[in-house]
């Protein structure tokens, strides 16, 4: 065997070595012969089990960097080696060797590591050996989730996971990334599909939980493998398990990051001078005429290098003139995002305690996350506080008990102005760089937004959860496993808020109210218990070759949720508490619950471990559904064939070591609807709503509540997939492959029309199908070349969704862009043939095609819309499919090929992680505001450095640009910017997420300080993108309002990780 593992070795990397070598773990099989060497050198030999020298194994001084690789005899001789230190034999694919050396030559045998057959993974309710499974799996590690310093799990998970895809709607330290299992689950209006976030077996949430704390996690992607949870995951499900105690002496862990952190991919304004140009073209192409005078323009440019001119002026009603006297406008020269947005600090620190004897293992950890985000003019911050222990206590050899106790709060805090003021982005990208930040008096200008942000007021949150488990594990008979388990969970919200009275001031330093004339504090409360218990038994065994092990349980899920909130008016003494104001109370609450219960089964079989067989079932009930509607059946089926495992491979075994073919089928249910009592009609009501007095009160009012449709039920999806696996010489390449096909049918859809006498609106049902076909692919490499490891894994995923039923049978664009046949995501537009560089090209253009439709006053410098059905006019048909004019597809939103490829390397304690993730199709439509920039009205107008490839003619002022990207800059020019080819936008792109770099000190200094493992590191993220979306925002933003969000961050950290 290892004639080949030389030949690939050789081949793949150098000419001049044969093999590799890699981390492997120990065996027994020490031979040693007479004593040949000279004193202080160490000699020997390596062979495999049949004899074969071992080229380029690593031979080393354990704690030390003191080592060597074997010869192409396998010999090798490490000198400065002292009796009773112990060498390190180690090559990949077989089982690191440790022994004390004596003085003498050593025999080393080393033997196949069967590591990799032994795995396991966790799957729903138990463990299954990797190489059994057979449905569609992907388990990651703890190295994978801590190798790389970030704020949550799900940062951690994005690009490792083939089908897992991510989507961000912010930067800001509240907001989270979505995810979901391979593409969106559902389009029902009634009900969500999200994946099932299972923490050490109970419902968590994976961005409270601190990524050093977890041990594993396994991703459930298809029916067979996640419908032993039921009716909760359809959207698939992310198994956690967290670190427990290990046996032996007690192990102390410290680590920390710093981070820093800045802005990524914030645009810049252009400069107040340009700005005022590109405004004047805008002003007059609209037919405003010019905006401002020469003596306006000479005043603004001089402004921004003469510090001593006077940057405001007074007008008639004794305020500083911001917007409406062009003579007496602002002086100022502003970039509002760098105004509003910087650098900031952010730490963590983690320290954890684990050990234990073969009678109890313990772990505990503490974690402290201090995040301060990049908004400059006010605090915005997030603590998050976590204390994690384990302990398992073997009562007896028959029982085993574990105790879980998980607790974590998240602090939050930011300006209250931000966070209420839904134009806060809109605002502070349109204002106007000539405006300044503070008056002449010293005091904050009103449009600087920066004194709302300081003294507007306070938004807080706390969130405590604390999540404990208690379970016992039985074995009264060989074979036979009883496990009970009791989950439960209580989680306190509390959120604060206040709007505090803001003034401005006018000429005379004399106050007035900006915003907030009423000051208000808001209270709110919210509690809620989780009680999960569960029992299953499982029994296992083997006749002859035959393999089996059966399972069956109940599960029962209880929520409940109650909250309240105050509010009063009329802050005094400047004290933002409910105590603390006077006047108009205002109150309200209300309670919910919801209950699941469930039985399920599991049987597996196998042959030699050759030929295997799979069954799931689930008998599920949900509170959700009336009672003729309640409970369902949800069954899986999957089989697998072990190829490798044939008498026919043997003789490619030693290529090929692992090679399986795997194929599953299932069906889900889906009980998570947007409304805990769908079947209940709720009655309209609110307290003094009315809009007229009786008794000089307003009086309460009630509306009729919406019609239930009586047929309401689940929606389903049922997958079926099928995959193969592989491992190739000695498991340095491995991966997995899964072709899927899943239709989720039954979603809740639009009401049927009905004519308006009917008085109340119409209920909805059960009439929307889909299906997502897609694919996903894992492959892995590792090795190792003298003491140089490396390693790489690459994941790539795809999927497309069509819908197969819909209520549109015209097919009607006007109705929805859905119908039987579409596909989820599509784009309409028209196609466009270019911006006219002169009036000549538009002219000849205009009497070919009349485009009247997208508008009037047409000339040089504005867009050109292709007739596609070459009738001489732009139009969109009846919007009918199959008639639509020059309207077509020009797009889909769906994220394409997303994928992920981590790289690695070690040498002589230094390590290097390279991350690189990204997607490599998508399209979007994100023309707003921002996009638009001048061409649009003169009080939504903004220019930014990218807007300023719009198109000018010979003699501008700012030079011709005949062959621009954007239109004539025109406040009327909404006309350019229908939604065409022309701006569509690529949003695919290419990251460069992280690198870090770390050095491990040789045990044999930090072992003189009493640490047996010292690690510092250096790491960035978000360092580099390639991409040809939009410079006027993020590609991994798409999915937000273009533009109007708070930015991603790029971050660099400095951090230690030491063990005692």
């Amino acid at each position: 065997m290892l004639k080949h593992l030389r030949s690939v070795g050789a081949f793949l990397f150098l000419a001049s070595m044969s093999g590799g070598v890699a981390n492997a773990t120990p065996v027994e099989s020490v031979t040693g012969v007479e004593n040949i060497q000279q004193n202080e050198t160490a000699t020997g030999v390596v062979k495999d089990a049949l004899g074969e020298t071992v080229i380029g194994a690593s031979v080393v001084v354990k704690g030390t960097t003191n080592g060597t690789i074997t010869d192409f005899d396998g010999n090798f001789s490490i000198s400065g080696v002292k009796k009773g230190d112990i060498l390190e034999i180690s090559f990949v694919g077989y089982v690191t060797q440790e022994l004390v050396w004596n003085g003498q030559p050593l025999n080393v045998i080393l033997a196949e590591d069967t590591q990799t057959l032994d795995e396991v993974v966790v799957v729903g309710f138990g463990t299954q050996k990797k190489v059994n499974l057979t449905g569609a799996v992907t388990a990651v590690g703890a190295k994978e989730i801590a190798a790389r310093p970030v704020n949550s799990v799900t940062d951690a998970l994005q690009g490792v996971v083939p089908g897992m895809n991510f989507t961000t709607t912010s930067g800001s330290l509240d907001s989270s990334k979505d995810f979901n299992i391979r593409g969106a689950g559902s389009i029902s209006s009634a009900a969500k599909v999200k994946p099932l976030v299972l923490i050490d077996g109970m419902e968590g949430d994976l961005d409270a939980l601190n990524p050093q704390d977890v041990d594993n996690i396994s991703v459930l992607k298809d029916a067979s493998a996640a419908s032993i949870y039921g009716s909760r995951a359809a959207g698939g499900v992310v198994l956690v398990t967290t670190k427990s105690g290990k046996e032996g002496k007690t192990s102390i862990n410290y680590n920390n990051s710093f981070r820093f952190n800045s802005p990524l991919n914030m645009p810049e304004m252009v400069d107040s001078y340009t700005w005022a140009q590109v405004m004047n073209t805008a002003s007059i192409n609209s037919g405003s005429g010019v905006w401002f005078s020469e003596s306006k323009l000479n005043q603004i440019k001089q402004a921004q290098t003469d510090a001593t001119m006077q940057k405001m002026f007074r007008n008639g009603s004794n305020r500083w003139e911001v917007w409406d006297t062009t003579d007496i406008l602002p002086l100022a020269n502003n970039d509002w995002l760098d105004i509003h947005f910087g650098n900031s600090f952010s730490q963590e620190h983690t320290m954890s305690v684990n050990g234990g004897t073969d009678k109890v293992k313990y772990y505990f950890s503490a974690n402290y996350m201090g995040l301060k985000g990049i908004l400059k003019q006010a605090d915005e911050t997030k603590d998050r506080y976590g204390i994690n222990s384990k302990i398992t206590v073997n009562l007896a050899k028959w029982i085993k008990m574990n105790y879980m106790m998980r607790f974590t709060r998240t602090d939050y805090k930011a300006p209250n102005a931000w966070k209420s003021d839904g134009n806060f982005y809109h605002n502070v990208m349109r204002y106007w760089p000539i405006v300044t930040v503070t008056d002449p008096n010293g005091q904050y200008v009103p449009e600087s937004y920066v004194g709302r942000l300081k003294e507007g007021g306070d938004y807080k949150t706390v969130n405590d959860v604390m999540s404990q488990q208690l379970s016992f594990q039985i074995t009264p008979i060989e074979g036979l496993l009883l496990n009970a388990e009791l989950n439960y969970r209580i989680e306190n919200y509390h959120r604060h808020r206040d709007w505090k009275t803001v003034y401005a001031y006018n000429c005379d330093n004399e106050p007035y109210v900006d915003i907030n004339n009423t000051s208000t504090v808001y209270e709110q409360n919210s509690k809620a218990n989780f009680f999960a218990p569960s029992f299953f038994a499982e029994y296992s065994n083997s006749i002859a070759d035959h393999n089996f092990k059966v399972m069956a349980g109940f599960q029962s899920e209880w929520y409940s949720s109650r909250g309240m909130w105050a509010q009063r008016n009329g802050i005094m003494a400047g004290l933002p508490t409910l105590n603390t104001t006077n006047s108009d109370p205002q109150l309200g609450g209300d309670y919910q619950k919801w209950t699941t219960a469930g039985f399920f089964g599991r049987l597996n079989y196998d042959y030699k471990g050759r030929y295997l067989v799979e069954a799931n079932f689930r008998y599920d009930g949900s509170s959700r559904y009336l009672a003729d509607q309640r409970w369902n059946v949800f069954p899986s089926f999957s089989a697998g064939w072990n190829i490798a495992q044939e008498a026919f491979w043997e003789g490619l075994a030693d290529k090929v070591n692992t090679l399986k073919l795997r194929a599953s089928w299932g069906e889900l249910g889906n009980q998570n609807t947007n409304s805990w009592y769908p079947f209940y009609p709720k009655l309209g009501y609110t307290n003094q709503g009315g809009n007229w007095l009786v008794n000089n009160k307003k009086p309460n009012v009630a509306s009729q509540p919406g019609m239930i449709s009586a047929l309401l039920t689940w929606e389903r999806t049922q997958t079926w997939e099928i995959g193969l696996d592989w491992g190739a010489f000695n498991n340095r390449l491995t991966g997995s492959f899964g072709y899927f096909q899943r239709k989720t049918l039954d979603m809740v859809g639009p009401a049927q029309d009905l004519p308006y006498v009917l008085g109340t609106t119409p209920p909805q049902y059960n009439n929307l199908d889909m299906t997502s076909k897609g694919w996903d692919l894992q492959i892995s490499w590792r090795d190792q070349i003298n003491d140089f490891r490396y390693g790489a894994t690459f994941t790539l995923s795809d999927n497309k969704i069509t819908i197969d039923k819909y209520p549109n049978p015209a097919k009607s664009l006007s109705t929805s862009s859905y119908w039987p046949g579409s596909t989820y995501g599509d784009i309409w537009g028209f196609e466009t043939e270019g911006i006219a560089k002169d009036k000549a090209t538009m002219d000849a253009h205009l009497a070919k095609v009349d485009q009247s439709i997208c508008g009037s006053n047409w000339g040089e410098g504005d867009m050109m819309y292709k007739d596609l059905d070459g009738d001489g006019k732009i139009t969109q048909g009846t919007k009918i499919a199959g008639d639509t004019g020059d309207w077509q597809v020009i797009g889909n939103t769906t994220p394409r090929y997303n994928f992920g490829l981590n790289l690695d390397a070690a040498w002589k304690g230094f390590d290097l992680k390279v991350f690189f993730q990204g997607t490599l199709k998508r399209d979007a439509w994100v023309a707003n505001s921002v996009f638009y920039g001048p061409s649009q009205n003169k009080w939504q107008a903004m220019v930014f450095k990218d807007h300023m490839d719009y198109w000018r003619p010979e003699g501008d002022p700012l030079g011709a640009n005949l062959d621009a990207y954007y239109p004539k800059a025109d406040w009327n020019g909404g006309k350019n910017f229908q939604r065409s080819t022309h701006y569509l936008q690529d949003a695919s792109y290419v990251r460069l997420k992280n690198v870090t770099i770390g050095y491990t000190l040789p045990q044999e200094i930090t072992r003189k300080f009493f640490v047996e493992n010292l690690r510092v590191f250096a790491s960035g993220e978000n360092l580099l993108t390639f991409t040809s979306f939009s410079k006027l925002s993020d590609p991994e933003l798409v999915s937000a309002d273009f533009g109007k969000t708070y930015p991603l961050s790029q971050t660099f950290s400095l951090g230690l990780s030491v063990t005692f």
